[in-house]
């Protein structure tokens, strides 16, 4: 029996480019090359489709300079990529998919929804899934008949700081909206950015403001949310809806005073701490919450659940869940699971073996 076919996506046009283009490595180097035969698509921030030949290439960042062209055909006869070079043009037929990209269009369903029109297995969660975890609003929406415990918070529209630029009263219609419920500081949040771009905290009306129109750069949507004084908390979820199973959990200690785009990527003083010394019974609080959440939302194959340990009370609040998190080296979603005894190798696999087994 020969190798099967493995096409790996990566790059995208979201905010977090630059770490699917490293997490992409760390997977790729886990595939294995006895079983698969991989072919890289790279996505460019433009949204071009292009055929990587190496993973050199990759590491380097010379791929986007490659001059052919792959696409994956929406045709469910044909389970192929179409590959356009001046004038030639050659097919290439698929047999699972390993999408490594973080944020829009990547981990929101959109391109998911591609792979299933292609009838092509594919890793990670369903269209549904991501669409919901994606965004932090309808996210909240959902987690709110399990009976965990979330920040509270406020909807703002993009459109509202837009009219607010023309006139002053609905900014401070605005203000009042997050005010008579919030007290500060407060966190503000576009719905759906990933790795806390556009995030900011705001300790009074000026921050505030500020924060508001800092997000509406990033989404429609904007999430205020009522500011969680505690430890940061994250738990692995691999699996199905019906038969979830959850890692140990893991402890950021974020350099910043949160733990934004910088201090999740690029500041050396954020650490991770893997079984981190909790409450009794919070794990394992933790580790069902994450499970219920990751199946409420309809997940699949893999996501990370962040929760809060509030101070003072110990009480587990739900933060966010992640349907493609990061294969970095510092990611904590490989990390969680090799505390398991699962090396990226084996994780991987059961990544790929995952898709094989989805029912549409």
């Amino acid at each position: 029996m020969g190798k099967l076919n493995i096409a790996v996506i990566f790059g995208g046009q979201s905010s977090e480019h630059e770490i699917s283009c490293i997490s992409v490595q760390t997977i790729a180097k886990a595939i294995n090359q006895d079983t698969y035969d991989i072919t890289y698509i790279g996505i460019t921030k433009k949204g071009n489709w292009l055929l990587v030949d190496s993973l050199e290439k990759i590491e380097d960042g010379s791929w986007v300079n490659s001059d052919t062209l792959a696409v994956l055909s929406p045709d469910a006869a044909k389970k192929e990529i179409i590959i356009s070079k001046s004038d030639e043009v050659t097919t290439k037929k698929i047999d699972v998919i390993f999408p490594v990209l973080h944020g829009m269009y990547g981990e929101d369903g959109t391109i998911q929804g591609l792979f299933e029109m292609a009838a092509i297995p594919y890793v990670g969660c369903g269209v549904l899934a991501s669409a919901v975890a994606m965004d932090k609003v309808y996210t909240k929406i959902i987690v709110d008949d399990l009976g965990i415990q979330q920040a509270d918070y406020v909807l703002v529209r993009a459109k509202e700081t837009e009219q607010a630029k023309e006139d002053s009263s609905v900014m401070e219609a605005l203000v009042r909206r997050v005010e008579d419920k919030l007290d500060y500081p407060v966190f503000i949040k576009p719905s759906k950015a990933g790795s806390s771009k556009g995030v900011s905290k705001a300790h009074d009306k000026e921050e505030l403001i500020k924060g508001l129109e800092l997000a509406a750069q990033h989404d429609t949507k904007i999430l205020v949310e009522r500011n969680i004084v505690g430890r940061e908390i994250e738990c692995a979820v691999l699996g199905s809806a019906d038969q979830a199973e959850a890692s140990g959990v893991g402890e950021i200690l974020a350099a910043a005073e949160f733990y934004d785009y910088d201090a999740k990527y690029t500041n050396a003083e954020s650490k991770t701490v893997i079984s981190p010394e909790l409450p009794e019974g919070k794990t394992e609080e933790i580790r069902n919450a994450a499970k219920a959440i990751f199946s409420a939302v309809d997940g699949y194959g893999l996501s990370r659940v962040d929760f809060f340990l509030e101070k003072d009370t110990n009480q587990v609040i739900f933060n966010e869940i992640n349907t493609l998190p990061g294969f970095t080296s510092i990611s904590m979603y490989p990390m969680l699971w090799k505390a398991k005894g699962i090396s990226i190798e084996e994780l991987v696999e059961k990544q790929i073996q995952l898709a094989f087994k989805r029912k549409y």
